[in-house]
C-alpha cells in the first residue's frame, strides 16, 4: 500500500514527556526591577595555552586557571543548594570533565541538568569566531557539541539561547543559523562603542535580529541582547580569588562590615543599567575567563548578595538565572521590539581601535583550516557511503575542526604555540582521514594512497622521484565538475601522457591534453570527474619519438595578452601590471589595474597609543606603499610563462617577497590569481608591513561594495557608513574594513567585478571602483588586547613565513555573475582531493551517487551521526531570492534518484544543528516594531513551530520498506534529515 506523509518525517518516534523549560524560571516581581543573576565562565577553547593545558590547569605562568577543576567546583556547590544556577558553553572541555566521571556523579549532574541548574548555552564544541568561519564549519562544531548534550543528557537538555559573549564583531548568518538551529535568542558581549552609546541612549539594547533577506520571517528572526558589561560583573562584584573587589562581609561586630555599602552599591549599578534597558528586567554576568576554580567563593558571597538585597525593601529584587530565563523574562514583557537587518562589523571598542586586522591575521593557519573543512567533507562523505565497518574514521578531524573554529583560533589571535597546536591537531586529524580513504580506495587493491598535502606550493616528492604514477581525484561535489589538476614533476624537459584509467580493465583509456607550465614546473591536464565519484588517471613519460606535448613560451619581449573562450587579459607594456579585462562572451570591458602594497603597521602616535597587532588594524598612513624591487625600480616585471592549448599565464615579480601568476584556463570563466608573499622584510625599515592587493577598475561603484556573510548571504558594504547609527569615522582605512570569507564585489548597471578567496580575508572599497584585499601581516608591535605577542610569524630560518593563495575573478555583468560566482566558490571550497598511487596499484572506483544534484543545490552534510545510529544528510539552496531568474526559484530533488545505494527505512527532519525533530521545535515569538507588511503567522501567540514545507513527501517503495523522498527547497533554505 502507497503511503504518502506531508511534512511530517518523525511519526516512527515514541511522543516524549513535555520538558519543563522555562516553566523552572523564575518569575522576578513585576513592581520592581528584577536583576538576573548569571553564574558563568568563560573558557576559551585554547588562546594563550592550548586546549589540553586549559583543561589540567597546566603552564600557570601564562595564565591561572584549569577548566577540570572548574566543573569540579561548580558541581559540587550546586549540590549543596538547590536555589544556586549555573551555565555551561564549551563542550570541547566539558565532554573530557564528563568521561572522567564515575556513575554516582553523572547521576547526580543528569538531575541538575534536569531540573535547569546546571543549564547548557550554546552547546557547540566551542564558542566560534564570526568573521573569519565558514557556514559549513559553524555547523559542523555546533552539530558535535549538540550531538553529545542530546545523546547524554535527552531532549529536555537542548540549548535554547546561544551566548557569543567574546566573539570580535557578529555575522548576519551567525544569526540566521543560530534560528535554524532552533535557537530562541543571543546575547553577546562585544559591539562598537559607538553603537553601543546610541543603543543605550535609545533603550535598544535588545531587539529582534532579521538576519535573512531570502528566507520567510521568522525563519531567521532572532532575538539578540547585547551585555552591558561584556561577559563581566559591574565593578564591584567579582567575588573570584584572583578579583580584587571586596566580599560581603557581613558580621556587623567586624570593622570591616560592608552590607550596607555593598546593597546601595547594587542599587546604584542596577538602575543606572537599567536606564539603558526596555523592560523592568536587567541580566547580570557573574564570571569572566576561567573563572569558579573556587565556586564556594562566588556562591557563598552571591547566596548573601541575594539575600541583603532582597531584605533591604527597595525596588529592586534579584535572584540566581541563566540567559534563558531571562530571555523568557523579557518575552512576557509583551511590547514590540525593533528589528536589525544588517550586521555588527566591523567592531571598535574605542576610537582608531578597530579589531579587522585578524580578518587576515595569521593567513596559513586560515588556509590550512578551510582546507581542513573540505578534506572533512570528503572524509565524512566516504564513510558515510561504506556499508563494511572501517577500521579509521573521521572522528579526530571532527574535533580538531571544530576546536580550529574558536574565536581566539582561526581568528588567528592566538599565542604562536597555541597557533602551533591547532594546526597540529588538523594535521592529526587529516592523517586519520587519509587512512580512512587509503582502506575505501585501496583496501583490496594492495599498495597505499599517497597525498601530498604541499601541491599549493608545487611540491610532491612522490611525484618529483617517479616516472609513472596514477593520480586519483574525489570529487565532494553533487555535480559532474571539471578540474585542472597541477602536478610538480622533476623537470619540464622531458615528455608526458596522462590516460584516463580504465578501472575494469581491458584496451587502455584515452589519452587527456595535457602540458607543461615552466612557471612552477608542473604537469597540468583536465580531469573529469562525476558527483562524489573518483576518477584515476596515469601519468607516464614518453619516448622521445612519441612528443605530443605542447611546449611552453617565455616570450618576454611581445605584447603581454593571455586569452580564451570567455576572457581576454591585457597587461601594460610599460607599468608591467594588468590593464585591461575584456569578457568576450557578453561583450563588456573594463580597465583593472592590479597590484600589491603594505601599510605600514602603527606602533603609536600623538592622536592614540593604539599600535596594529593580531586583532587590530592601525596604518600608520592611508596612504599605503608600492611592493617594489629597490632603488627606485617600480615598473612590475611581467614574463608570458605559457602559452598553450590549456593554460595561458603571465608570471609577475612586484619585488623579491611578492609576486603571482595570472592564469586563464581552457573552459573555464574566471581568471586565477595566484599570488605569493613573503618573507615579509623587516630590514632595515624596522617597520611592520600589511600587505595587501588591490584591483582599480573604471567600474562606477559608487564607494559601494558587497561581501559575503560566511559563505552564503551577500551584505552592502558603504564607505564611512553604518546602517543604524552616525558614524564618527577615526581611522579612515581601518574602519571600513570588513571580513571577506569567501567573495567580494564591486559594480555598476553594466559590470561587475568579483574577487573570490580560498580562506578568510578583510578588505574595503577605500574609493570608487577600487576594491583592496589583505592578504598578509607581519606586525612588530602588540595591539594590547590580551596576547601578549607581536604577530611575527617566523619559519625556522628566523624569516617570516611565506603566504601564498588564490584569487578568482570574475568579470561580468550584474546579471549574469550571481549564477558563476555561487558555483565557483562551491567549487573553490569543495575542490577535488587529490592523491596518488604507484602505476600498478589501480584504486577501486567510488560513486556515492548516480545522478547529480540540480546548480542551485548544494549537499551541505552526508555523514554517519557519532553515535552511528544513522546518516545525517543536509541539502541547501545556494542561491539567494530574487539572485538569478531561473536558479533562485525553488527547486525539488528527489533523494532516492540521487542516493539509491543509501537504503533507509526512516526519515526524520531535523533542525540545523540535528539535535531535535523539526516537529517538536517551538520558538518564543516577538512583536516586531517595524514598517511594511506582517508575517502570515500570528506574531501574538506564545510559540511558533518552525516553517513546515508542504512539499515534502516519502513513500514506500519496495519490500524492504525502502523511501522515496522528495525534498523542495526555496532560496537560502538548509533542510536536515536522519536516514535510518
Amino acid at each position: 500500500m502507497l503511503l504518502y506523509f506531508l511534512a511530517a518525517l518523525s511519526l516512527t518516534l515514541q511522543a516524549h514527556a513535555s520538558c519543563p523549560g522555562y516553566e523552572n524560571c523564575p518569575v522576578g516581581d513585576e513592581n520592581k526591577l528584577n536583576v538576573h543573576l548569571v553564574a558563568h565562565t568563560h573558557n576559551d577553547v585554547g588562546w594563550l595555552k592550548t586546549l589540553d593545558q586549559y583543561y589540567y590547569g597546566a603552564n600557570v605562568t601564562i595564565q591561572q586557571g584549569g577548566v577540570q577543576y572548574i566543573i569540579d567546583s561548580v558541581i559540587s556547590e550546586l549540590l549543596k543548594k538547590p536555589d544556586r544556577r549555573f551555565i555551561y558553553v564549551e563542550m570541547a572541555f566539558f565532554t573530557r570533565w564528563w568521561r572522567e566521571q564515575d556513575g554516582e556523579m553523572k547521576e547526580q549532574v543528569k538531575t541538575l541538568v534536569n531540573e535547569g541548574r546546571l543549564e547548557f548555552i550554546l552547546g557547540g564544541w566551542c564558542m566560534n569566531d564570526e568573521a573569519s568561519t565558514h557556514y559549513t564549519a559553524i555547523i559542523d562544531q555546533m552539530t558535535l557539541g549538540l550531538a553529545f548534550i542530546n545523546k547524554t543528557f535527552g531532549k529536555c537538555a537542548r540549548p535554547r539561547v546561544a551566548w557569543q559573549i567574546d566573539p570580535f564583531g557578529h555575522s548576519r548568518e551567525q544569526a540566521s543559523l543560530f534560528a535554524q538551529m532552533g535557537f530562541d535568542g543571543l546575547f553577546f558581549g562585544r559591539n562598537d562603542y559607538q553603537d553601543k552609546f546610541q543603543r543605550e541612549e535609545d533603550r535598544n539594547m535588545e531587539g529582534i535580529w532579521r538576519a535573512s533577506a531570502s528566507l520567510n520571517p521568522p525563519n531567521a528572526d532572532l532575538f539578540t541582547g547585547v551585555n552591558q558589561n561584556g561577559y563581566s560583573p559591574p565593578s564591584g562584584f567579582c567575588f573570584d580569588e584572583y578579583c580584587a573587589d571586596q566580599p560581603m562581609m557581613d558580621d556587623p561586630s567586624l570593622e570591616d562590615y560592608n552590607v550596607d555599602e555593598k546593597v546601595e552599591l547594587f542599587m546604584k549599578r542596577a538602575t543606572d543599567q537599567a536606564k539603558n534597558y526596555a523592560t523592568n528586567h536587567i541580566m547580570w554576568t557573574m564570571g569572566s575567563d576561567f573563572q569558579y576554580v573556587n565556586a564556594n567563593m562566588w556562591y557563598k558571597n552571591l547566596d548573601k548578595l541575594i539575600k541583603y538585597v532582597n531584605a533591604a525593601g527597595k525596588n529592586v529584587t534579584t535572584f540566581y538565572s541563566t540567559p534563558s530565563c531571562y530571555l523568557k523574562a523579557l518575552n512576557r514583557a509583551d511590547r514590540s521590539w525593533k528589528v536589525k537587518t544588517d550586521d555588527f562589523f566591523p567592531y571598535a571598542e574605542q576610537p582608531h581601535s578597530f579589531w579587522t586586522g585578524y580578518f587576515t591575521s595569521r593567513p596559513t593557519l586560515k588556509g590550512y583550516t578551510r582546507d581542513s573543512s573540505r578534506f572533512l567533507q570528503a572524509c565524512t562523505q566516504m564513510e558515510a557511503g561504506m556499508t563494511s565497518p572501517l577500521s579509521s574514521s573521521s572522528g579526530k578531524l571532527r574535533r580538531a575542526m571544530a576546536v580550529a573554529q574558536h574565536h581566539d583560533a582561526v581568528s588567528g589571535t592566538s599565542k604562536q604555540h597555541v597557533a602551533d597546536d591547532y594546526a597540529k591537531r588538523l594535521f592529526i586529524g587529516r592523517e586519520e582521514c587519509k587512512d580512512l580513504m587509503n582502506e575505501v580506495m585501496m583496501d583490496d587493491v594492495g599498495g597505499n594512497l599517497i597525498f601530498c598535502d604541499f601541491l599549493n606550493i608545487s611540491t610532491c616528492a612522490f611525484t618529483q622521484q617517479h616516472d609513472d604514477f596514477i593520480v586519483i581525484l574525489y570529487n565532494p561535489i553533487a555535480r559532474y565538475i571539471t578540474h585542472y589538476v597541477t602536478i610538480p614533476i622533476m623537470t619540464s624537459s622531458r615528455n608526458y601522457q596522462v590516460r584516463e584509467v580504465n578501472i575494469g580493465g581491458g584496451e587502455r583509456g584515452r589519452v587527456v591534453e595535457s602540458e607543461m607550465m615552466t612557471s612552477s614546473q608542473s604537469l597540468v591536464f583536465r580531469a573529469e570527474i562525476d558527483a562524489m565519484s573518483t576518477s584515476s588517471y596515469e601519468v607516464i613519460i614518453l619516448p622521445s619519438d612519441e612528443d605530443d606535448q605542447v611546449s611552453s613560451k617565455n616570450d618576454e619581449g611581445e605584447e603581454l595578452l593571455i586569452a580564451n573562450e570567455f576572457y581576454e587579459v591585457k597587461f601594460d607594456s610599460d607599468s608591467g601590471l594588468m590593464a585591461k579585462i575584456r569578457n568576450l562572451k557578453s561583450g563588456i570591458s573594463a580597465g583593472v589595474s592590479q597590484n600589491f602594497y603594505w601599510y605600514n603597521s602603527s606602533v603609536g602616535n600623538d592622536e592614540s597609543s593604539q599600535q596594529s597587532g593580531a586583532y587590530v588594524f592601525r596604518p600608520n598612513s592611508s596612504i599605503p606603499f608600492q611592493c617594489f624591487h629597490g632603488r627606485g625600480d617600480s615598473k612590475v616585471r611581467s614574463v608570458k610563462t605559457s602559452s598553450g592549448g590549456l593554460v595561458e599565464e603571465v608570471t609577475q615579480y612586484m619585488s623579491e617577497w611578492c609576486h603571482q601568476v595570472v592564469r586563464l584556463y581552457k573552459g573555464k570563466e574566471f581568471i586565477e590569481v595566484n599570488w605569493k608573499i613573503g618573507p615579509i622584510p623587516i630590514e632595515p625599515d624596522g617597520y611592520g608591513k600589511e600587505v595587501i592587493t588591490r584591483y582599480d577598475t573604471s567600474i562606477k561603484s559608487d564607494k559601494i561594495f558587497y561581501t559575503d556573510s560566511n559563505g552564503r548571504e551577500m551584505l552592502e558594504r558603504k564607505l564611512n557608513y553604518r546602517p543604524t547609527w552616525n558614524l564618527n569615522q577615526s581611522e579612515p582605512v581601518a574602519g571600513n574594513y570588513y571580513p571577506i570569507n569567501t567573495r567580494a564585489y564591486i559594480k555598476d548597471d553594466q559590470s561587475q567585478l568579483t574577487v573570490l578567496t580560498d580562506r578568510s580575508q578583510g578588505g574595503a572599497s577605500l574609493s570608487d571602483g577600487s576594491l583592496e584585499i589583505m592578504l598578509h601581516r607581519r606586525v612588530l608591535g602588540e595591539d594590547h588586547k590580551g596576547v601578549g605577542e607581536a604577530l611575527n610569524e617566523t619559519s625556522s630560518n628566523g624569516e617570516g613565513i611565506i603566504a601564498s593563495g588564490k584569487h578568482y575573478l570574475i568579470f561580468d555583468t550584474p546579471q549574469r555573475s550571481p549564477r558563476l560566482h555561487r558555483i565557483l566558490a562551491e567549487e573553490i571550497f569543495l575542490s577535488p582531493i587529490i592523491s596518488f598511487a604507484n602505476i600498478n596499484n589501480i584504486p577501486k572506483h567510488i560513486r556515492l551517487m548516480t545522478s547529480e544534484l540540480p546548480e542551485n543545490v548544494h549537499l551541505l552534510t552526508l555523514a554517519r551521526t557519532e553515535d552511528d545510529s544513522g546518516t545525517l544528510l543536509r541539502l541547501e539552496h545556494q542561491f539567494e531570492a530574487g539572485e538569478d531568474k531561473l536558479l533562485s526559484q525553488p527547486v525539488t530533488v528527489s533523494l532516492h534518484k540521487i542516493l539509491p545505494d543509501l537504503h533507509f527505512t526512516t526519515v526524520h527532519e531535523l533542525t540545523l544543528g540535528a539535535n531535535a525533530e523539526i516537529d517538536d521545535v517551538t520558538r518564543l515569538v516577538w512583536k516586531a516594531k517595524e514598517a511594511g507588511r506582517r508575517h502570515k503567522r500570528d506574531l501574538f501567540s506564545e510559540v511558533v513551530h518552525f516553517e513546515k514545507p508542504n512539499s515534502v513527501e516519502y513513500d514506500v517503495i519496495d519490500d524492504d520498506g525502502g523511501i522515496r523522498l522528495d525534498i523542495m527547497l526555496k532560496p537560502m533554505q538548509i533542510r536536515t534529515f536522519l536516514l535510518k
